[in-house]
């Protein structure tokens, strides 16, 4: 079998990431912000600090490259998990390299140069300044004023070898003028991490590629630094529904670190889902992770977080490669007597259920067909009989929905025992 010759790829068609390696300080990265940014959901719940070194466990061995471990200015509370997640970090010689969000104050700061010297581990400082018009307007900021705030913070961090990621918020919504001076003084004073934020989940894909070519023609470059120097990270949200689009737009547009959470958790609607960014840069040949692990990260993110996961969610929901629908079923079912796995995988689905951790699963209800439950029977180990068959057949078209494993036995068994 020629898989190629199987599916045609209008995906392919006049289309290439094309990234030149020189002019990017290393490939497509990614930072997971699902103990920081994710747990500003309105619904999460905060793990414990078990539970939390389960997650990066996850973290780490899907090969993501950057952590957000938390907000130390929140208190003490806060600055106890991040350094009990330090320690598992250290202690387990994960590569993941960690980083915390801070604003651009001295005394938020100051906790991570003190974690710094206990652990003997560079932590990222990802310092945030809200820099868009109407943010400034409404705090009663001036430009004069930001740049001499951020001036102070990232000095600090720098003069005590705290690596610095500054972060504009709101960057998708600020004038050009004012992204390119805060960004260029940051550089001056040693900053080679800069963060373009949709803070409001407010840009489109093409706004993201407009912008991000500004930030590297018009602020890195002719701020005089060579590309490969500065680190362009994108972290965007989920207001209009884009964030895996603009996430991928900004992959395109070459970014160098991509943001997001564990299933989209966040203020508001969420930040950009980090588990659909990488299902779709993979089947896009971007990356080459390992994800089979994905599926039990998700499952293990959605039990601690206890924000809901609903069950349409796209490949991590319950839905997602189950179908009761008799055609699409039985084109399923072919697959699997085949046995081609890889076929059954893409035969009713765009995205492969196995390279995910995952499989197709086949339901019975009131759009199931005869096959539906031969393959149901003979998988739960039942004696496939006509009259079974037919009974579950007129027992399932009176359903309003699939049926449950448990509702289907329970109909056989009845009927086994009559």
């Amino acid at each position: 079998m020629d898989a190629s010759k199987l599916i045609y790829d209008w995906n392919a068609i006049d289309y290439e990431i094309k990234r030149n390696p020189a002019n990017h300080p290393h490939g497509v990265w990614f930072d997971d912000e699902t103990l920081r940014d994710g747990l500003q959901s309105p619904s999460a719940r905060n793990p414990t600090i078990a539970e939390k070194t389960e997650l990066l466990s996850y973290m780490e061995r899907l090969g993501i490259q950057k952590v957000d471990l938390g907000l130390p200015g929140a208190g003490p509370h806060h600055r106890e998990h991040i350094n009990a997640m330090l320690s598992h970090i250290i202690d387990n010689d994960y590569q993941i390299r960690p980083g915390a969000a801070v604003r651009t104050l001295m005394h938020d700061i100051e906790p991570l140069v003190e974690m710094q010297q206990q652990h003997g581990i560079q932590i990222q400082a990802s310092a945030f300044l809200g820099t868009s018009p109407i943010r400034q307007y409404t705090e009663g900021w001036t430009m004069e004023k930001l740049i001499s705030t951020m001036e102070k913070a990232v000095s600090y961090a720098v003069d005590n070898d705290v690596p610095v990621m500054f972060v504009t918020e709101d960057t998708t919504r600020s004038n050009p003028e004012d992204v390119r001076a805060i960004y260029q003084r940051a550089m001056e004073l040693g900053v080679r991490r800069l963060c373009v934020c949709d803070t409001c989940g407010h840009v489109t894909p093409n706004g993201v590629k407009k912008l991000l070519h500004f930030i590297d023609e018009e602020v890195i470059k002719d701020g005089g630094y060579q590309r490969s120097e500065i680190e362009v990270n994108w972290h965007g949200h989920q207001d209009r529904g884009l964030g895996v689009a603009n996430n991928i737009a900004a992959v395109e547009a070459g970014a160098d670190v991509i943001h997001g959470t564990a299933l989209g958790v966040g203020e508001r609607a969420g930040n950009a889902p980090l588990d659909q960014t990488l299902v779709n840069l993979k089947l896009m040949g971007v990356i080459d992770n390992d994800l089979t692990l994905l599926d039990e990260y998700m499952r293990i993110a959605n039990k601690y977080i206890e924000v809901p996961l609903p069950r349409n969610y796209p490949v991590f929901g319950e839905d997602a490669f189950e179908t009761g629908t008799g055609v699409h079923a039985s084109a399923v079912i072919k697959a699997m007597r085949k046995g081609d796995d890889w076929l059954a995988d893409r035969v009713y689905s765009g995205v492969p259920a196995g390279d995910f951790g995952l499989k197709q699963v086949i339901r019975i209800g009131h759009m199931a067909g005869r096959s539906n439950i031969i393959w149901w029977l003979e998988q739960n180990g039942y004696e496939v009989t006509d009259e079974l068959v037919s009974h579950l057949f007129e027992v399932a078209k009176s359903q309003r929905r699939n049926m449950l494993d448990s509702e289907v036995e329970t109909a056989v068994h009845q009927f086994l025992n009559q």
